[in-house]
């Protein structure tokens, strides 16, 4: 799970170039780039964009959000950011594609490799930094939006049916949909200001 190809056969660009036109594609045109931008044991990119988009969120939260944001100071502020770029992010991305894994082998027969799949959960959080912004609609939006990214993402690469890879992409969405990047809670508030709970 830790390969990191030097001179990858496709995959995507490197550099803050690289990185920025990648968050675009996967926005705008999620099938063609996953296609195309999904690379069998090329995860440095993938890993990079992960990193960049929980410290994104990281940073909107301290500056949006800052009862939400796990540090006061700017000192403690910039720890946490560091330990999210160097350590949580890694690790997060890791173990969930390991989780997401499992879930594949219960859905699908044939399936790519596990490096395929840390790719296209490190891209299906392309929306998620902007979960930080204060508010509730905008959050469940952008968790939604996550989650199509995963199942289109997963079905692609996987080359399954949207249905197996929504039911494969479940458990893993929750997790760091849901509960990691605040879409469960945002879900709660707007149940809340609609009266219906």
């Amino acid at each position: 799970m830790t390969t990191w190809v030097e001179n990858p056969r496709g995959g995507r660009d490197r550099g803050p170039r690289g990185i920025a036109r990648a968050w675009i594609e996967v926005l705008i045109r999620p099938r063609r780039f996953f296609e195309n931008g999904v690379a069998p044991g090329d995860q440095a990119p993938g890993l990079v964009f992960a990193v960049v988009m929980a410290v994104s969120y990281a940073l909107l939260l301290a500056l949006f959000d800052p009862l939400r944001f796990p540090a006061s100071g700017p000192l403690r502020a910039a720890v946490v950011v560091l330990l999210v770029a160097l350590l949580v992010a890694p690790a997060v991305l890791h173990l969930l594609a390991a989780l997401q894994t499992l879930c594949l082998m219960a859905a699908v027969r044939d399936r790519a490799g596990v490096s395929e799949t840390v790719q296209v959960i490190a891209y299906a959080a392309a929306p998620c930094p902007l979960a930080a912004v204060p508010n509730a609609g905008l959050r469940v939006s952008c968790c939604l939006y996550a989650f199509a990214l995963l199942v289109v993402g997963l079905s692609t690469v996987h080359e399954t049916t949207t249905g197996r890879a929504a039911l494969a992409a479940a458990l893993p969405a929750a997790i760091l949909f849901g509960v990691g990047f605040g879409g469960f809670d945002a879900f709660v508030t707007l149940l809340r200001v609609w009266y219906i709970i």
